[in-house]
C-alpha cells in the first residue's frame, strides 16, 4: 500500500527512488535519431530525498545547487517551471535535494527527482492534474521521467514512454557504484552500439531474460564498470543498469545479498536494496 495524499504536506520529506533496468534492449531507431527500447523498470527502496518550501509567487530556486550543474539546467528546477508554464500556476517554491544516488549511474536519479517534483508540487500547489497529464509533462523532461510518474514495475517500450504494469517476484539487489560517470548521449551515439535486438512480448518476459545492449559499449570504454561486473558475477548474473555506470545482481534473500556485499573489495562501493512494487508517492495522482 502507498500512503494517500493526506499524508503529504510542506513539512514532508518526499522520496525519489532509484530504478533498475532488469533488461534493456535497443530494438531500433526512429528517423529523428531517438532509439527504440524495450526494458523492465523496477523501483528500489533507496533513493534521493526532496523537500519543498513555499516562496514568493513565480520563484523557483534550489536550496543548494548541485556542483557543476547550473540551476537552470537542473531537472528539478526545469520540472517545477514546466509545471508552472503548463498550468499557469504562479506559486513559488524552493527545492532542497538530498542526493543519495550517484550522478551518471544509470539508476535514474535526476529523472526520479524530476518526477517527484511533478508529483509533489501538483499536490502541494493543488493543481489536480491527472497522472496521464503528468506523464506527458514528464516526457518533455526526459525519457525515464514518465516511468517514475507511472510509479510501478513496468515493461517499457518506445523511447521509454509506453509503459505496461507488470508483476515480478520479490527480490533483493546488490548494487555497485563504479567511480565513473557515464554520459548517456555518448553511449547511445556510439557506432558500435547494437540497434537490432529482436523485440519480445511483455507477456514472454521473465526475470533473467535479456541483457543490456549498452553494456558492451560501456565496459569497453570504462574498465571500472567491467571490473565491477566481473567481481559481482561470482555471486550470480551481474549486469549494468541503464547506460551505467552502476551494476547489480539479484538475490532471493536479503541475507544472501548482504553476505555477498560483505566481501566487497577495498575501494569498491556498493549497497543492498529491495525491489519495490510501487512508488511511495503513487497515491498523489490518479
Amino acid at each position: 500500500m502507498t500512503p494517500g495524499a493526506g499524508c503529504w504536506d510542506w513539512r514532508s520529506a518526499y522520496p525519489a527512488p532509484a530504478k533498475l533496468n532488469l533488461f534493456l534492449g535497443v530494438v531500433g531507431r526512429r528517423p529523428d535519431g531517438y532509439h527504440l527500447l524495450q526494458s523492465v523498470f523496477r523501483l528500489l527502496d533507496r533513493g534521493d530525498v526532496l523537500r519543498f518550501a513555499p516562496r514568493k509567487p513565480g520563484l523557483v530556486s534550489l536550496a543548494m545547487p548541485l556542483p557543476g550543474v547550473p540551476p537552470e539546467a537542473d531537472l528539478t528546477v526545469r520540472a517545477a517551471r514546466l509545471l508552472q508554464a503548463e498550468t499557469g500556476c504562479r506559486e513559488g517554491v524552493e527545492i532542497a535535494v538530498e542526493k543519495r544516488l550517484p550522478m551518471g549511474g544509470g539508476l535514474g536519479g535526476g529523472s526520479s527527482d524530476a518526477a517527484t517534483v511533478l508529483l509533489a508540487l501538483n499536490h502541494l500547489w493543488q493543481l489536480g492534474l491527472p497522472r496521464r497529464r503528468l506523464l506527458e509533462i514528464g516526457l518533455a523532461l526526459g525519457a525515464d521521467v514518465p516511468f517514475f510518474v507511472f510509479g510501478q514495475t513496468a515493461f517499457a517500450e518506445g523511447v521509454g514512454e509506453s509503459l505496461r504494469a507488470m508483476d515480478v517476484p520479490p527480490a533483493w539487489y546488490v548494487v555497485l557504484e563504479p567511480p565513473v560517470q557515464v554520459p548517456t548521449a555518448a553511449i547511445f551515439s556510439a557506432p558500435e552500439l547494437r540497434r537490432d535486438t529482436p523485440r519480445i512480448e511483455a507477456s514472454e518476459w521473465r526475470p533473467g531474460i535479456g541483457g543490456n545492449d549498452l553494456e558492451a559499449v560501456v565496459t569497453a570504454r570504462y574498465p571500472e564498470v567491467a571490473g565491477a561486473i566481473g567481481w559481482l558475477a561470482q555471486f550470480g548474473r551481474a549486469q549494468m543498469s541503464g547506460s551505467g555506470a552502476c551494476v547489480f545482481a539479484e538475490f532471493a534473500r536479503r541475507e544472501t545479498a548482504q553476505a555477498a556485499l560483505d566481501q566487497i573489495p577495498d575501494g569498491m562501493r556498493g549497497w543492498v536494496s529491495a525491489g519495490v512494487d510501487q512508488h511511495p508517492l503513487r497515491g498523489l495522482a490518479s
